[in-house]
């Protein structure tokens, strides 16, 4: 019987065309002859040959569980308020409606028995599963729970009976501020509000002070969304909240704190860093969003075109010397260099970093977190490491001559030094590293290669259209792009998936510059950038010419790539 049932699964897989007869042929041998008795599904997850949703929708087909079409649907707030929203967005499920005395919720994994449990003793109620496309749930939390967070806050808002006790200057006490902080509805308001940011694919999320309000924002693609805003009279309870998650003294609040919270998200735990600073309103947080997972980034999917990557991957195999990535905060530079960490690792090699801080944990490479407090410097890091004989370096920013001058000596001594530099472009690297005080004979002879990068917003898929661009934008780029008849530019036009933003993701766009002999001489003689540009190797493109080759994919829109490379030059 079991074997009957595995058999339906892999011929409705095949029946639905999310899997080919000698997929599933390779997958029951491999199936029948492993150890561990792993069931079909798992071993087609396994091998890359389904994908979650579609093995969760063909079994729920095959157990009788019926699918649900959310996009008509209206919900009963009573019944919305039977399941927090903290729930529904850490099991993407969704409560419809009562079924003969069971509550009835739709869910895009009906699987997971721990759920079930969960939301019997939440409720109370017996359930009964229903099965949901992932983007109908995930835009069903939006329209339903999305101004959750509104309500909470207005519920959350202290009745004047009930104002706390202040201090003579207007702050809350610090006893005062934590039975504040542990309030269960302020957890679960700030746990809301750090979930729905993950759900958004924020980078950062601003709790910013006003005269009458705080304002909520999350950064989704390199751009500022402003949430529903809080009431003045909760500012001191979350700004407390946050600050005791992430182990700061919430009694200061007159100087800039730092700390780190590691939270619990639906799929593995998330790092948040956390930044405060006073203002004449209170104190402002700034949580940056570190998702482990991305470090597992590919370097073939960073967006670089074939030329690019090819010269990148030849510099990352070189004996010695310093290869470089520029670009301001935010371009994507320490994704770059963790991509090529795990590129070229192998357990032969030494590989020791320093950064600040360290922002993803790689296995099998030693990293080392900068400590000021301490005396611990990228420099000071930097001589020491030297000591503890590795192959490969990896310093996370190169941000004074001293750091700059050990990078290069170490590069010079049989090292391969990987590092970043805050420059608009590539052959500004080199001009940077000059005026630090480095002497051009010693970086000639270490310099292997630079890499700048930016990242570009992706065109929405869902919303993408052809479109004609305002012509002063096609006169700014001073001839780059000459429009011919079979040209076509695209955008987006803006809808539900991607907030009508008309954008969804980001990819890279890049500058290589491979140092050659011509390079190594004129950089010997405290070149220009303009004298650098004109001796590049023929086949340099730099990011501008590589951002409206995307364009001209449909990848993103030519006022994305303006955008990005404004003040950057031509060739």
């Amino acid at each position: 019987m079991n074997s009957q049932v595995k058999k339906q699964l892999g011929l409705l897989l095949c029946d639905r065309a999310y899997l080919s007869s000698p997929e599933l042929e390779y997958a029951l041998l491999e199936q029948k002859s492993d150890n561990s008795h792993r069931r079909l599904g798992q071993v087609l997850l396994g091998r890359g040959s389904v994908t979650q949703t579609q093995l969760n929708e063909t079994l729920s087909f095959q157990v009788g569980i019926e699918k649900i079409d959310l996009s008509p649907i209206t919900i009963n707030p009573d019944i919305l308020s039977l399941v927090p929203a903290e729930m529904v967005s850490r099991y993407n499920i969704l409560p419809l409606r009562f079924e003969n005395s069971r509550l009835a919720v739709a869910m895009t994994d009906p699987f997971t028995p721990q759920v079930m449990e969960d939301l019997r003793l939440v409720t109370g109620f017996a359930i009964k599963r229903y099965y949901a496309e992932p983007a109908q749930i995930e835009s069903s939390i939006l329209k339903f729970y999305g101004s959750n967070v509104a309500r909470m806050l207005d519920n959350l808002t202290p009745a004047e009976q009930h104002t706390p006790v202040e201090l003579g200057n207007g702050d809350y006490s610090p006893a005062k501020l934590h039975e504040l902080a542990r309030e269960p509805s302020l957890v679960n308001l700030v746990n809301l509000i750090i979930l729905e940011a993950i759900d958004a694919r924020a980078s950062d999320i601003h709790i910013e002070p006003f005269a009458q309000e705080v304002k909520i924002k999350y950064r989704v693609d390199g751009a500022l969304v402003e949430k529903v805003p809080s009431s003045k009279r909760l500012q001191a309870a979350i700004v407390s909240r946050i600050k005791i998650m992430a182990n700061m003294n919430i009694a200061e609040r007159f100087v800039p704190q730092d700390g780190h919270i590691e939270f619990a998200g639906k799929k593995n735990k998330v790092d948040i860093r956390v930044s405060t600073v006073p203002t004449v309103f209170g104190e402002s947080i700034t949580m940056r969003i570190l998702d482990r997972s991305a470090s597992l980034i590919r370097l073939g999917e960073l967006g670089m075109n074939a030329e690019c990557l090819a010269g990148f991957t030849q510099s990352l195999h070189k004996a010695h010397g310093i290869v470089l990535v520029t670009g301001p905060t935010g371009s994507g530079k320490t994704t770059t260099l963790y991509a090529a960490l795990n590129k070229i690792y192998s357990p032969s090699l030494k590989i020791i970093t320093i950064e600040d801080p360290v922002e993803y944990q790689l296995e099998g490479i030693i990293q080392m977190p900068v400590n000021p407090k301490r005396g611990l410097t990228f420099a000071t890091g930097l001589r020491h490491i030297l000591r503890q004989d590795p192959d490969i370096i990896m310093v996370g920013e190169i941000r004074d001559s001293e750091t700059a001058d050990i990078a290069i000596r170490a590069a010079l001594t049989g090292h391969l030094v990987f590092s970043t530099l805050h420059t608009n472009d590539a052959p500004g690297a080199i001009t940077r590293l000059i005026d630090m005080g480095i002497e051009p004979f010693l970086l000639a002879s270490s310099l292997e290669v630079v890499l700048a990068q930016r990242l570009i917003r992706k065109i929405c898929p869902h919303c993408k259209e052809a479109y004609e661009p305002d012509e002063n934008l096609l006169k700014g780029l001073n001839g780059s792009l000459k429009m011919g008849k079979n040209i076509k530019l695209y955008h987006g036009k803006g809808c539900s998936e991607c907030m009508n933003s008309g954008v969804k993701g980001r990819t890279g766009i890049f500058e290589l510059l491979r140092i050659t002999r011509p390079l190594r001489d004129l950089i010997s003689l405290k070149p220009t950038v303009e004298q650098i540009k004109n001796a590049a190797p023929s086949d340099h493109i730099n990011m501008r010419h590589n951002g409206i080759t995307k364009s001209l994919a449909g990848v993103t829109s030519l006022e994305e790539v303006f955008r990005a490379t404004h003040g950057i030059e031509d060739e």
